[in-house]
C-alpha cells in the first residue's frame, strides 16, 4: 500500500529567505508563492516527493523537537562524506547532535545509517542521511571514520 513519503511541511518566518536557502541546497522550486497564500513547494525527487514551506510566524516559535520541524534528505554515502565541505561552501554550518561535534557524519550502528545535521534560517532541523550496508547491535553511536574501521 504505502510506497514512500510524498510530502513534508516546515514553518518559516521569511518565505523569500527560505526559498533562497532551499535553492542553495539544490532543490527545485515547483510552486511559487501566490498573492493569496504564503507557501512554496520544492521537489525533492521530481514527481515523487516534495517539501512545503509555509510562512507562519507563530509556528516558527514552536520549540524544536525531533517530532516537529525536522526533515531528512536521503543522500549517497559519498555525498554525505563531502557534506560538511559542500555546506560550508554555501555558508551553512553543521551542528552538534546526539552529543557529537559537527566534525564528520555520525553513525547509528543499530539502524545502519549515517547522518549530518544543520539548521535552515528558522532553526528547522535538516538532516542528510544515507543507509549503510551493515548494522551492528554491539556498537553505540560513533563517527563514520570509526565505523569504517570496524
Amino acid at each position: 500500500m504505502i510506497k514512500g513519503l510524498y510530502e513534508a511541511h516546515l514553518p518559516v518566518s521569511n518565505l523569500q529567505a527560505s526559498i533562497s536557502f532551499y535553492k542553495k541546497l539544490g532543490l527545485t522550486l515547483t510552486r511559487e508563492p501566490q498573492e493569496h497564500d504564503k507557501v512554496a513547494f520544492f521537489w525533492i525527487d521530481p514527481g515523487r516527493s516534495w517539501i512545503g514551506l509555509w510562512e507562519n510566524e507563530q509556528a516558527v516559535k514552536t520549540p524544536y523537537h525531533p517530532s516537529l520541524r525536522h526533515i531528512a534528505f536521503e543522500v549517497s554515502l559519498e555525498d554525505l562524506k563531502n557534506a560538511k565541505t559542500h555546506l560550508l561552501s554555501l555558508g551553512i554550518e553543521l551542528r552538534e547532535d546526539f552529543g557529537f561535534a559537527p566534525i564528520e557524519p555520525i553513525v547509528m550502528p543499530r539502524d545502519g545509517h549515517a547522518m549530518v545535521y544543520f539548521n535552515d534560517p528558522d532553526g528547522n532541523s535538516i538532516e542528510f542521511i544515507c543507509k549503510l550496508n551493515k548494522t551492528s547491535q554491539e556498537h553505540e553511536m560513533m563517527y563514520l571514520s570509526d565505523w569504517e574501521k570496524i
